[in-house]
């Protein structure tokens, strides 16, 4: 499988961007989908995740209630609806892939996308 991330830009405080993750392959289905971010000079973070199926999430509290992930297995794409968006929601944004553990630490995650910069300002 290989991630694609898209659908970044610069938005203003308040405002809302949908990314986009589409996955080659025939395996998407199996994997855990995970979006993590990562603001200039700190540590990427964990931002939410969706089980393979699509029927639980987990988020970070910081992003709890503004973002929603959701999945389309067949498209083969995981979304990010980022709403009421502040400017600490600054960052590159990284869609990955978990084969087996679902949850939120990084290290489970072995397949990643390129990451899409998603810049709140006014």
């Amino acid at each position: 499988v290989q991630l694609q991330a898209s659908g970044g830009g610069l938005v203003q405080p308040g405002g809302s961007l949908r990314l986009s993750c589409a996955a080659s392959g025939r395996t998407f289905s199996r994997y855990h989908m995970g979006w993590f971010r990562q603001a200039p000079g700190k540590e990427r973070e964990f931002v939410g995740v969706i089980t393979r199926s699509g029927e639980t999430t987990i988020y970070a509290d910081s992003v709890r209630g503004r973002f929603t992930i959701s999945r389309d297995n067949a498209k083969n794409t995981v979304y990010l609806q980022m709403n009421s968006l502040k400017p600490e929601d600054t960052a590159v944004y990284y869609c990955a892939a978990a084969p087996t553990v679902f949850g939120r630490s990084i290290d489970p995650y072995d397949l990643w996308g390129q990451g899409t910069l998603v810049t709140v300002s006014s």
